[in-house]
């Protein structure tokens, strides 16, 4: 599924996501229109991704030789989430290239069947020092075997 290119993604649902990771929201995401505040999405998205990463590879990704750096993010909203509620992050897979992956994410908030928003994130790897591109390090793609089969190949 496209979510950014024709396919209408409010009807994806938490099934669609191999990984789903619980995210509490706080007070201060609630901005002055009584809602989580959209730049909050994307920090839910980070915290969702490199989160599901440590606990996938099992080592701490910052000490790997490799950085998965951000170079693209994406969100659309359909509706608001609010503080107290318990956010639910999906996580899959769109693709796996040779030094890039690319993440498609939902946030469902505590009692909603659909998506209050949906995201694209894409993290290429570069090597710690000289913030060249490589390949995408060992034990990140044998943790993305988890989220499903992806199209190998270039770098986006």
């Amino acid at each position: 599924m496209n979510l950014f290119d024709g396919d209408d993604p409010r009807g994806l649902r938490r099934g669609d996501f191999p990984v789903l990771r619980e995210l509490p929201t706080r007070w201060s995401d609630d901005d002055a229109y009584g809602h989580v505040n959209n730049v909050v999405h994307y920090s839910m998205f980070d915290t969702a991704v490199n989160g599901w990463l440590i606990e996938a590879t099992g080592v701490d990704i910052r000490r790997l030789p490799a950085l998965g750096l951000v170079v693209e993010t994406r969100c659309r909203y359909f509706s608001e989430l609010r503080f107290p509620e318990v956010v639910t992050a999906g996580i899959r897979l769109e693709r796996l290239g040779t030094s890039s992956v690319v993440y498609q994410l939902g946030l469902f908030g505590q009692h909603s069947l659909e998506p209050a928003a949906v995201g694209r994130f894409a993290h290429v790897y570069v090597e710690a020092d000289s913030r060249r591109p490589v390949p995408v390090p060992g034990q990140i793609r044998e943790a993305l075997r988890l989220l499903g089969t992806a199209m190998d190949g270039a770098t986006p």
